[in-house]
């Protein structure tokens, strides 16, 4: 059944009470005056009946859109047989999906857990734990970027090189030290500030692309170079997969445009398809965790897995990469020329595949937001990426007249709305 047949099938609810809703949950969002109800494809709807063309999908996590019949029928079966049981016994879809992803990368190991901050905590304690047990390090250091994001917990907050992010929680967790990003001489300044005594560096921990701080892709000689430095020094290479990961670059990991591997990687976002789940990835050589080390309560379950492993499977039999490439060529292309419509708003375009960002001239009165909410009343859901970029990072099943369309409205909220 497809999508929109399946979606046909939920009704339209009536307007939703959103005093009450703000009354009973924290307010730890900015939340748009909008209530999302049901969605196919590329497609959602919210209470009052008004269809959105959807370019978040959840911010880079629902990669197959909205009710792809894969991972209803995986949903339903895994629901109905078993959702749950202790990493105490042996779970088969957690072993299925470890097989996929190790298939089709160069790590060695997986480990599971529930979100790209758990991904991303569980790699700093592996990181930390290399470089106590592996180099000698009393007290192991990360390099991370400058405008870089890693997630909301505390090391994982810490780690993102973003004061904003850090303001009110300190103390922070030490041993973490930020270079900028794509810049191969900050970087090696910063090791040898942070060395001048002996080996201090365990990692360093960088996304292929910057998502949150402005869909900034890698250079692939700034990357390249690191790998040597890592490789010369036995430093670990981390890469953050959370947002670019899973096809969205339009290749399965980001890292592989660069043309690097990393010693350990993390995935969640788009590894789900929408339920909740992040990976630890690592190569034989580091995967130092041992039982009593990590663990997660949840992580790697029946259910999650067996959804998982319907996302990767789909996006192979679907030939999904070849559609983000694709779509991903129009997409810039389409957003080139609405930028040259108006130079004197936006100043270019960049990103990979389907995670694009349209970057706002400094000088330009109109801000992201603005845009984005102009985009909304037109019926195209945007997110920004930072005050200056509107990011697109729609589902990977995206179609070719949906990117025309995205585009068309895009250009229509420059204009005014």
């Amino acid at each position: 059944m497809s999508p929109e047949l399946l979606a046909d099938k939920v009704p339209t609810d009536t307007a939703y009470d959103t005093e009450r809703f703000d009354r009973d949950v924290m307010k730890t969002y900015g939340r748009f005056p909008l209530t999302l109800v049901r969605g196919a494809g590329s497609r959602v709807w919210d209470d009052q009946g008004k269809e959105y063309l959807d370019c978040v999908a959840g911010i880079a996590t629902c990669t197959l859109g909205h009710a792809h019949p894969a991972m209803v029928q995986a949903v339903t079966q895994q629901m109905s047989t078993l959702a749950h049981v202790s990493n105490l016994y042996y779970i088969p879809q957690q072993g299925d999906l470890a097989t996929w992803l190790i298939e089709n990368s160069c790590a060695d190991k997986a480990f599971f857990c529930n979100s790209g901050a758990e991904a991303n905590e569980g790699a700093i304690k592996l990181a930390r734990k290399y470089g106590h047990t592996r180099l000698g390090i009393e007290n192991p250091v990360i390099i991370t970027a400058k405008a870089s994001f890693h997630g909301r917990t505390l090391a994982a907050v810490t780690a993102t090189g973003q004061p904003k992010y850090h303001k009110n929680f300190a103390p922070l967790v030490p041993g973490f030290a930020y270079a900028a990003y794509n810049d191969i001489a900050a970087l090696e300044s910063t090791i040898a500030e942070l060395e001048q005594d002996g080996p201090q560096v365990a990692a360093i921990m960088l996304e292929p692309l910057q998502g949150e701080g402005g869909v900034n892709p890698g250079d692939r000689a700034y990357f390249q170079r690191v790998r040597e430095i890592c490789d010369a020094k036995k430093i670990l290479l981390i890469m953050d997969e959370v947002q670019v990961g899973m096809g969205r670059s339009g290749k399965i990991w980001g890292h592989q445009t660069l043309g690097v591997e990393p010693d350990v990687f993390t995935s969640a976002k788009g590894l789900g398809g929408g339920v909740p789940i992040g990976a630890l990835l690592t190569k034989d050589y580091c995967a130092v965790l041992e039982p009593g080390d990590h663990a997660s309560t949840f992580g790697g379950n029946p259910f999650v897995c067996a959804v998982s492993l319907a996302v990767c499977r789909t996006i192979e039999q679907e030939h999904l990469l070849a559609n983000v490439q694709a779509r991903g060529e129009q997409l810039r292309a389409g957003l080139a020329a609405v930028a040259a419509k108006y130079p004197n708003v936006i100043d270019h375009v960049r990103g990979w595949g389907l995670i694009n960002g349209a970057v706002i001239r400094e000088d330009a009165e109109m801000t992201a937001i603005e845009v984005v909410k102009r985009a909304m009343n037109d019926g195209l859901l945007l997110v920004p990426a930072g005050p200056k970029v509107v990011r697109f990072v729609p589902p990977l099943v995206i179609t070719a007249a949906e990117i025309d369309e995205a585009v068309e409205k895009f250009d229509r909220a420059l204009a005014g709305g």
